[in-house]
């Protein structure tokens, strides 16, 4: 006896289907799996034997063998127990083999055949969709994660009984749920109406949310810097259709999805702490899992107190931000996740935090001021397209009357910039003027003669690296945008020149 249930696994982001291959022969009772199956693959067994009896159904007293094909990919998860059941049951003739040919089935068993939702279910139901299956079985858990994904009917269950009466019926339910997508509108409670003065690094994040760049704040504390960070989700501007599906089935596998949400809206900010390891920041562990960096994709990752993160920690950031994904190699599989992010950053000038403030002395000695930047390699910094000082607030500015310009007000300017870049990269991948690549550079940034003979100067004089170069041509790309200009003018260049200064992190006068 014999049957066969099509299901699938998650290897990176992406969904691959798994043939769950189901034999019952004569010989001693035994319950044998097979193909590449991690521990919770494993212990399958015993939850699909438990709720396949008190489900009422009987269990077979043969010779069992599962085998999950292809055999050389390795499979992880709880979601085989559902596939492994209904094979089981197929195979002692409770329904017709038919039933299954066109289905793509998952779920996660309970001792008493009540069916718990998985992980991963968005990559899984585009897999079985791309597949050319006519349906998904899932937990009821998962409806409303699934219901992202057109041209494929969902058949939600809750109980291993409902599993089998779908099968015999062949009858359809009715499938009512609401697609819920996350707002960001209800999530943005901070404005940057809120923040006194510092109007350089206001306009610097400006142009930074507009052509998607890297920042680094560098000031004394109390001087706002943590306070401009976290607000500047409030001005970027909404996920598109692919940026936010693909969002979602990185949060969808790393089980971080909101109860009830079909699709993310709001570009994700992830804050990890100065204690981050290598794995958390960037994925990792023995079967890898996304680390902040991926699951800030499309959106920012805010590291505060820069400096005290672990140099080899900040040093693995530098793939990331050049390449856009991470690749992580084990002996058994190498996985690619995206890490497509803005780097946003905070530091203090020295480790006691006052150098060069006008009102309270350092204390800190040259050596301990060059130890403390020194941490920051010349790589890292290089990829950072602004480094912008905000230095302690006036009185004046700290009691004006008064609120400053809305983040609305901001968002505004910053989506008219981002829907000339998504204009100008149609067809391409590519989101934000930062992504672009040296045949996008080329096109797209050309300067005058004016604007060669100051870039030329900056390069001389600064110590530009061919790298340093390509990001502030992409930066006064994104001043451009914000202008409305389709040329690159001198005045632009100019700007984004003033915001790459790396006198700030060493110990001479400004």
């Amino acid at each position: 006896m014999f049957a066969k249930v099509t299901s699938g696994t998650v290897v990176g982001i992406d969904g691959f289907p798994v043939e769950v291959e189901v034999d019952l022969s004569l010989g001693l009772p035994s319950f044998d799996l097979v193909g590449l199956a991690d521990i919770a693959v494993k212990e399958a067994k015993e939850r699909v034997r438990a709720a396949i009896k008190n489900s009422e159904f009987s269990f077979p007293g043969h010779r069992i063998v599962i085998n999950l094909a292809p055999a050389d990919l390795r499979k992880e998860g709880s979601g085989f127990d559902l596939p492994i059941a209904l094979g089981i049951l197929c195979a002692q003739g409770c329904f017709g083999p038919a039933a299954l040919d066109s289905g793509f089935i998952v779920g996660e068993l309970a001792l008493d055949g009540s069916i718990r939702p998985v992980r991963g279910i968005l990559s899984l139901a585009l897999a079985a969709r791309d597949n050319g299956k006519d349906f998904l079985m899932l937990p009821a858990g998962n409806l409303s994660e699934a219901l992202a994904v057109r041209g494929i009917k969902l058949v939600p269950v809750q109980h291993l009984r409902g599993a089998v009466e779908f099968l015999q019926t062949g009858r359809f339910p009715e499938v009512e749920a609401e697609v819920k997508e996350e707002s960001a509108a209800s999530t943005e409670v901070e404005d940057f109406a809120d923040v006194r003065g510092q109007e350089t690094a206001k306009r610097a994040l400006e142009i930074a949310a507009a052509g998607g760049h890297n920042i680094l704040l560098v000031g004394p504390p109390g001087s706002g810097k943590t306070m401009l960070a976290r607000r500047l989700p409030s001005i970027l501007p909404a996920l598109s259709q692919e940026e936010a599906l693909e969002l979602t089935k990185i949060y969808s596998i790393a089980g971080l999805l909101p109860p009830g949400v079909t699709l993310l809206r709001q570009r994700p900010f992830r804050s990890p702490h100065h204690t981050t390891t290598k794995a958390g920041l960037v994925g990792g562990g023995n079967y890898p899992r996304p680390g902040e960096v991926t699951l800030a994709h499309h959106g920012v990752l805010f590291l505060d107190e820069f400096p005290e993160f672990h140099r080899e920690v900040l040093e693995v950031l530098r793939q990331p931000l050049e390449d856009g994904k991470v690749t992580i190699a084990r002996t058994t599989l190498t996985l690619v996740y995206p890490s497509r992010f803005m780097l946003v950053a905070a530091m203090n000038p020295c480790p006691c935090g006052f150098y060069r403030d006008p009102l309270q002395a350092c204390r800190c000695t040259p050596a301990q001021i060059q130890r403390y930047n020194a941490r920051l390699s010349g790589p890292l910094l290089d990829r950072i397209d602004f480094m912008v000082e905000t230095p302690r607030l006036k009185y004046e500015d700290m009691t004006a009357a008064g609120n400053g310009e809305e983040s609305r007000q901001i968002k505004v300017r910053v989506a008219a910039a981002r829907r000339r870049q998504e204009e100008r990269f149609k067809g391409k991948g590519l989101f934000c003027n930062a992504q672009m690549g040296a045949d996008e550079i080329k096109k797209h940034c050309s300067l005058g003669q004016e604007g060669k003979r100051l870039m030329a100067a900056a390069v001389r004089n600064f110590g530009i690296t061919a790298r340093g170069y390509s990001r502030l041509l992409c930066v006064a790309r994104t001043i451009a945008d914000l202008a409305g200009q389709e040329t690159i003018e001198t005045a632009h260049l100019a700007e984004a020149l003033q915001y790459r200064r790396l006198e700030y992190l060493t110990n001479q006068p400004v």
